[in-house]
């Protein structure tokens, strides 16, 4: 049985002065009730309220606004790898994405932005009022260090997708303070790479079993490492990743069986988004993740698809075709028959969850953890950084170390990249990243900052010096007055 922090929370992210949190936790922190909503007046008193704080900060990652149909829109319907899926005339607004013809009053923009405001809302809460409450200073040092860390997902989500954004580093007190203006991109950056360099200087390597799935030092460095690879400091990553590949991290040895719930938090993870069903508690067992991409009519409702480019991308043998993509007419490894009658050819099989698992009365899926960073990407982006600082014996090392896992024991597939030449050895990477990484949303942002996106996306209608980035929600520069100013192009 997977063991973890496991936490609800009801945060009410526009009302400053209002705290609005329940916690509930597996394992070291059973039964706790919720409470009922709390003045700002009354909190931050106790090591108690510090635990709810922090505990709030990971119960939002699971939101719909961070994992369900507005991050598919943001982070993967864009891409090559990925169709809308369902039915034709099933939320059809996913296809503005899919065509580049989203404008800035389309709503997913808006509720992925706040979701990630949400986030960083929770997160300055605790940063600004967690100091004044008397505690042991070592936890309190490392609550401090989890909240920097999530922040900084939220920031790299963010600057992402939308390049200039608020960059908000505390709650804000005077009315003054509400309405400030976008940051340049670099200090977002900036922002970034410190709050995940003082997190990685407090966090742990590891937690006891009731505590697994918190933010660790690994999973600090290996963000900083990512963040480091989108802005091409590629001595940074190479540093950095060197370091995580010293941790103890490894491959999982099925790649398959990785993603699925019984090996969450396993040796190849750096963090993940945990979710888990809480028997008599379906408000709390509220991550979606899975029940929108769940094979449709069966298991979920069929959105985000893999693409036919994805299904021709494998190699003759690759076991990660088969892993990443559940087909119509197929009997799972867990022996679930995909229906013929089922809309979609392909499903997302890495969110995937047997269909024996089902609870009634909860999302389908609702125990299915989001792997945020693993293994493989660090030693991909090792791989990558050495190539760029022209190592190509490192860069094939890390490399090979990737499709090596994948073949398993199958010899005659999959084998080892030899080629030393900078550029050949970097689109075998690139394409590496493409299938180890696949329906992870990675792809789409990976295209656009590997300067390939009017080749690869230009088909379904990316343009140049407009689609690097999504619209600014238009309901965000509206109620700025002005304040933030629109990307360019839309």
């Amino acid at each position: 049985m997977k063991k973890h922090i496991n936490i609800h929370s009801v945060f009410a992210a526009a009302a400053l002065s209002t705290i609005l949190l329940t916690a509930s936790c597996k394992k070291d922190f059973l039964d706790v009730q919720p409470q009922a909503q709390q003045p700002s007046a009354e909190f931050w008193k106790t090591p108690d309220d510090a635990l709810k704080g922090v505990n709030a900060i990971y119960a939002n990652l699971r939101s719909w606004n961070n994992i369900a149909f507005n991050a598919i829109c943001i982070e993967s319907t864009g891409s090559d790898e990925a169709d809308k899926g369902s039915t034709p005339t099933d939320a059809t607004f996913f296809n503005l994405y899919d065509t580049f013809t989203v404008t800035a009053t389309q709503g997913a923009l808006k509720d992925f932005w706040t979701g990630q405001y949400q986030n960083i809302n929770i997160c300055n809460q605790l940063l600004d009022n967690i100091a004044g409450i008397t505690m042991d200073e070592t936890l309190k040092a490392r609550y401090i260090a989890e909240a920097k860390f999530v922040r900084a997902y939220s920031y790299f989500r963010l600057v992402r997708a939308y390049g200039r954004v608020p960059l908000r580093l505390h709650i804000a007190i005077d009315p003054s303070e509400y309405n400030i203006p976008q940051s340049e991109t670099a200090d977002v950056y900036a922002q970034i790479e410190k709050d995940l360099t003082e997190a990685a200087a407090v966090l742990p390597q590891s937690y006891p079993a009731s505590d697994l799935g918190r933010a660790t030092k690994g999973a600090a460095l290996g963000m900083k490492a990512k963040v480091a690879m989108y802005q091409k400091k590629w001595t940074d990553v190479l540093a950095l990743t060197n370091q995580v590949m010293s941790m103890g991290y490894d491959l999982f040895p099925d790649y398959e069986k990785g993603f699925r719930a019984e090996n969450e938090n396993n040796i190849e993870s750096l963090f993940e988004v945990q979710a888990e069903i809480l028997p008599g508690n379906p408000d709390a067992s509220n991550s979606q993740y899975s029940q929108v991409q769940g094979v449709a009519g069966v298991m979920g409702w069929g959105f985000n698809t893999p693409s036919a480019a994805l299904e021709a991308a494998y190699e003759a043998g690759d076991p990660r075709k088969d892993a990443t993509i559940l087909f119509k007419g197929e009997t799972t490894p867990q022996g679930d028959l995909i229906p013929t009658t089922v809309p979609n050819d392909r499903y997302n099989q890495k969110s995937y969850v047997p269909f024996s698992t089902r609870v009634s009365g909860f999302n389908e899926g609702a125990q299915q953890n989001f792997r945020v960073l693993r293994f493989a990407d660090i030693l991909l982006m090792n791989a990558e950084a050495a190539n760029e600082l022209n190592n190509p014996t490192q860069a094939l090392t890390s490399l090979n170390r990737v499709r090596a896992r994948a073949r398993g024991t199958n010899a005659n597939v999959l084998p080892d990249v030899t080629v030393t030449e900078q550029t050949a050895l970097r689109n075998a990477i690139w394409k590496e990243r493409q299938v180890e990484l696949a329906m992870e949303n990675d792809r789409y942002f990976d295209v656009i900052r590997q300067g390939r996106a009017l080749q690869v996306f230009g088909p379904k209608g990316w343009k140049a010096n407009k689609n690097e980035v999504w619209p600014i929600p238009f309901t965000e520069i509206n109620q700025s007055g002005g304040l933030l100013t629109q990307n360019p192009g839309y």
